[in-house]
């Protein structure tokens, strides 16, 4: 046996299906860029789809209604959309709430010194992207000016995916301070679409929400452990959130926010419990079939994981390459057809969008992030140099998933919706390739350095 493969299954084999086909697919999702890649074909072909000759049947397909009864009182009504945007991208959030507890518990935002920079430089990030929307939408109604939001948020599968094709070119620090602003830019954009984007709220339904959400928490304290109650108690909480008018993708966070960053067994401990198991096996071994012990070393192995990572482990996947493509496929298309492009590219919401994720973004981070290392509040990640700060800020303009999903929040309208998706391709796109550009630059003036 292989030292360095101490668990053998069938995936680890040398059959053709696992060698050939699975084990290269399971690399494929390991790969930092491979989420962006995935999130960019299911947005081409949202547009291609909608584009089609039969495009027609691309809002038919998903606006078609979707009646689930829950006993004789509970009914649930809502499209094929609805079901991706309300339901599985709860998915998503939960995914984001777990990297936010993460990265505050044991991450980048855990130290409040390492923390400040990005947290100043996301500040920046999102004032003046919408200071920038507003100024330009404030004449075209009260509706175009709603979506202030949308400029606001961070890709961060797309930001991500950028710095990843630039491998080695931009700096450790660099990456670091674009994920930790990104999961700062997630906590405001949360907080946003809590506050600002709920129009009608329910009283009963957001209490039982809350006190589902509570018994979480006790339980976490009491040290239930049980997945089965968990999954009953947040689903739970998820259909009294969606009830009370609050987004119910926020359940998803908040039950992020609540699960354990711990292990149970930690260290010494899981060392002694698990070597009792072994040595007492040992002295007297069973004669066939599985240890008498198995499954209590088993249970001892899984609560040495915090059921964070566990739920990071088993989540993140089903979140980067099922529910977000999904989600793009749903609302990513925009039908050309009887619409004048060139007057909803030039339009208000579009051009507002645009401006806030590229110039907003660009200057916002730049410039707070100045304020913060020149008033000495943080430090410039090492080896990072200013240009790279703006390249990275510039990244961080990409901001197409959480974009579209408050665009769905702030509009009605569908030619403001339309102008919306425009302005966010147009922007992503530029912010990107700026990004890109600037990072570069850089890494070929470096090689050049280095070669003299």
């Amino acid at each position: 046996m292989n030292d360095d493969r101490l668990h053998d299954t069938w995936l680890t084999s040398e059959g053709i299906v696992p060698r050939r086909i699975l084990r290269p697919l399971l690399r494929f999702t390991h790969v930092e860029a491979s989420g962006g890649v995935v999130l960019l074909i299911a947005a081409v072909l949202a547009l291609i789809w909608a584009n089609a000759p039969f495009g027609d049947t691309y809002e038919r397909f998903w606006e078609t209604p979707i009646v689930l009864d829950i006993g004789e009182s509970l009914k649930l009504k809502e499209t094929l959309r609805g079901i991706v945007n309300d339901g599985l991208m709860t998915i998503f959030f939960f995914v984001v709430g777990l990297e936010i507890k993460r990265e505050l518990v044991v991450g980048e935002l855990r130290d409040p010194r390492r923390a400040a920079l990005p947290a100043v430089a996301a500040l920046g990030g999102v004032v003046l992207p919408a200071l920038i929307y507003i100024a330009l939408t404030s004449g075209a109604g009260a509706e175009a000016t709603r979506g202030w939001g949308i400029p606001m948020a961070t890709d961060i599968a797309f930001a991500v995916g950028v710095l990843a094709l630039l491998g080695s070119r931009v700096t450790v620090g660099a990456k670091l301070f674009l994920l930790a602003l990104a999961i700062t830019d997630d906590i405001v954009a949360i907080a946003v679409i809590a506050i600002f984007y709920t129009d009608k709220l329910s009283l009963p339904w957001l209490t039982l929400g809350l006190i589902s959400l509570l018994a979480v928490w006790v339980a976490t304290r009491v040290g239930i452990r049980s997945t089965g109650f968990y999954l009953v108690a947040g689903v739970a909480a998820w259909f009294f959130v969606f009830e009370s008018g609050v987004h119910a993708t926020l359940a998803g966070v908040a039950l992020g926010f609540l699960t354990p960053a711990r292990p149970w067994y930690e260290g010494k401990v899981y060392l002694e419990r698990s070597r009792h198991i072994l040595e007492r096996y040992e002295a007297a071994p069973s004669p066939a079939g599985s240890p008498p012990d198995a499954a209590a070393l088993a249970a001892i192995a899984k609560e040495a994981r915090s059921p964070l990572e566990r739920m990071m482990a088993a989540l993140h996947p089903w979140s980067s390459f099922v529910v977000v493509p999904l989600f793009a496929l749903a609302n990513a298309g925009i039908r050309f057809a009887g619409i004048d492009v060139a007057a909803a590219a030039t339009g208000a919401v579009a051009i507002g969008v645009a401006a806030g994720l590229v110039i907003g973004k660009t200057l916002g981070i730049s410039a707070a992030t100045w304020i913060a290392v020149r008033s000495g509040v943080g430090r410039l990640p090492a080896h990072t140099t200013w240009r790279q700060i703006v390249g990275v800020s510039a990244v961080a303009g990409i901001g197409f998933t959480v974009s579209l999903f408050i665009t769905d929040l702030a509009f009605t309208s569908p030619d403001l919706t339309g102008q919306a998706k425009l302005g966010i391709f147009a922007g992503s796109a530029t912010a990107g390739l700026i990004g890109w550009l600037f990072l570069r630059k850089k890494a070929e003036e470096t090689a050049e350095a280095t070669a003299h």
